[in-house]
């Protein structure tokens, strides 16, 4: 599975993939998890199996979601409790469930 992380500068959230990196498990299979700025977005959509916006850039959420519909991504929007925490599972667990939907 190929997780894109979307956030303002595509910084703070790489300290929240290495966190989700290690959570992983075996039984997971191959995990790609990837930060980017939300001006690359569209290039890299294509690329994914799923989409999780950091909480400073949700209001991107209704435009993005129409982009990921052509690419057949789902895109779901990371809550501030658990970005601000670097909940790195419980973020794992939601790009697994909207992939799964």
């Amino acid at each position: 599975m190929k997780i894109l992380l979307v956030c303002a500068a595509g910084m703070s959230t790489s300290l929240l993939v290495q966190k989700m990196e290690k959570e992983v498990k075996p039984e997971d299979g191959e995990v790609i998890i990837k930060a980017v700025p939300m001006e690359e977005f569209e290039e890299n959509i294509g690329k994914f199996d799923v989409v999780l916006l950091a909480p400073q850039i949700s209001f991107k959420k209704k435009p993005f979601t129409k982009i990921a519909e052509e690419h057949n991504v789902p895109i779901g929007c990371i809550s501030s409790i658990q970005y601000g925490r670097l909940m790195a599972k419980e973020i794992l667990k939601s790009a697994y469930d909207l992939v799964k939907k």
